[in-house]
């Protein structure tokens, strides 16, 4: 069969169809899948996006506001370096070296503090407020690193404001070089808190502001409880310090929340800003869209091979009644033998595959003899019965699967041999009659042998379906005028009409 024939009548079975019907579905869910996989790709993609747009504009705030005290810082140190603001009065250096845009609430003050840790001027409070300042860390810092610059303190609460304060301080030298103070301007830490309120990053969202040595300066959201602690020991800060930028997926070890981090050095300063977007967040949109998709896909493919499962299941009933159709209309419905037609069939496939590999081809034509006298005097329900005995008597006479008995019509039958020459096929008539002399009908007051059947023999020597019946036929005819209960068998080639007769069960050829 050539091949698009091949397809097309594999189009037609119904595992194929009930495939189709289940591919078809599972192939929309996999595309869907596919679908969902890209649209969380796209939300991650935008929740980094986010993310770093967040860093950068809080990072350049934070950057520009310790540049402002930087700025300060240096400016003080500048004018306390000009003899004529040293020889100034109090009141006049308070003026000059305090600028008010550095001073302004929320940032903190500014102070001039000696080498033994006095205020000697304050942007806000009284001189030498507070007391002595000798125990902060930018003392200690300052009067043991003569270059060290900037240096930004760890978190502390203020003596004389009570607010947590973060001091930017620098080293103030004497005119021989050694250490004279320091200047400092402070930061509160609500400064930055307010700052970072208005940052919309959810629930369960960071913002963590911290020193380089891993000292955390603020965390939002806020908790006092968190300012001045030493992350440097949490898995997620070493590897912050050891790529400095860029971002990654971690769970946090602080309360065990899986973030999206995003990280950056503050400017040039020793400081790094992170911050973290909860993974369930970024995700939960997605989630509830991929819930909701997923679901109905499930549904519909549920939906989709259950019809092609019921299609299936009828598409079978349908092939079965189709194919026991085909079987009734090639039976016949009395003996439960093939009928006529299936005889017609059989007999041109044996002919020419008798002609490919030319092997021998015998043909039986089998009749009851006196068939109309059994009916006209025991009616044909006897008749139907002896039709019955002999159906079950051909079939048993037949010991191979291809040879073949048929029906032809009334009480006529047809027995197919491949593979049988002449000689083989007396023999399995003689086994015929044999086997009908067995046939009994109690029922009917038939004792065994009162059935007896005509056969005509025909074998098939390059002749046509039509003129190998036609052999085998007038063989039957002869052995009827014979005096039945024999065969009789054509002459080898059937046109030739020649028939010899053999008698009886006594099989012999003349």
């Amino acid at each position: 069969m050539p091949p698009p024939r091949r397809f097309l009548a594999a189009l037609k079975t119904v595992r194929v169809w009930i495939v189709l019907g289940v591919m078809a579905p599972l192939g929309m869910l996999l595309v869907s899948s596919f679908m969902l996989y890209e649209l969380r790709q796209e939300m991650w993609a935008r929740a980094e996006e986010t993310s770093q747009n967040l860093l950068r504009v809080t990072e350049t705030d934070i950057a520009r506001n310790v540049e402002i005290m930087d700025l300060a810082l240096r400016g003080m140190l500048a004018k306390i370096e000009n003899p004529q603001v040293a020889a100034a009065p109090e009141s006049l250096r308070q003026l000059l070296l305090f600028d008010r845009v550095v001073t302004a609430d929320g940032m903190g003050i500014l102070v001039l503090f000696d080498e033994h840790g006095n205020g000697v001027l304050n942007s806000r409070f009284p001189p030498n407020a507070g007391g002595t300042f000798l125990d902060r860390d930018y003392f200690d810092v300052h009067r043991r690193n003569p270059d060290l610059g900037l240096y930004i303190s760890k978190p502390y609460e203020s003596r004389m404001s009570g607010a947590y304060t973060v001091a930017f301080s620098r080293r103030v030298n004497k005119p021989d070089g050694s250490f004279g103070g320091v200047v400092v301007a402070t930061l509160k830490l609500s400064h930055f808190t307010q700052m970072l309120a208005k940052i919309g990053l959810g629930p369960a969202g960071t913002l963590n502001l911290v020193r380089q040595d891993g000292i955390q300066i603020v965390r939002f959201p806020y908790d006092v409880r968190d300012v001045g602690t030493d992350v440097s020991g949490a898995p997620v800060f070493q590897r912050i310090v050891k790529e400095r930028n860029g971002r990654f997926v971690e769970r946090a070890r602080r309360d065990g929340v899986r973030r999206l981090f995003t990280f950056t050095q503050v400017g040039d300063w020793p400081l790094i800003l992170s911050i973290g977007m909860s993974t369930e967040e970024i995700e939960a949109g997605w989630r509830a869209k991929a819930l909701m998709i997923g679901l109905t896909l499930l549904a519909l493919f549920g939906f989709a091979v259950l019809l092609a499962l019921l299609c299936g299941r009828e598409l079978r009933r349908r092939e079965a009644v189709e194919a026991e159709l085909a079987r009734l209309s090639l039976t016949d419905g009395l003996t439960g033998l093939p009928n006529r037609r299936r005889f017609d069939e059989a007999l041109h496939q044996a002919l020419r595959a008798a002609a490919r590999s030319e092997r021998p081809l015998a043909l039986l034509i089998v009749d009851a003899d006196h068939f109309k006298r059994f009916n006209d005097r025991y009616g044909h329900a006897v008749g139907d019965e002896i039709l019955h005995g002999l159906a079950r008597c051909l079939s048993a006479c037949l010991l191979r699967p291809h040879d073949l008995v048929c029906r032809i019509g009334g009480e006529e039958f047809g027995v197919i041999l491949p593979d049988t020459d002449v000689e083989g096929a007396a023999r399995v008539a003689e086994r015929l009659h044999h086997e009908v002399t067995t046939l009994a009908l109690p029922a009917a007051g038939l004792p065994a042998g009162s059935v007896t059947v005509s056969i005509g023999l025909a074998e098939a020597a390059g002749t046509s379906p039509d003129e190998l019946y036609r052999a085998a036929d007038a063989a039957l005819y002869a052995a009827k005028s014979a005096g039945r209960n024999r065969t009789c068998r054509a002459e080898t080639r059937p046109a030739a009409a020649h028939l010899q007769l053999v008698a009886g069960s006594d099989v012999a050829f003349s």
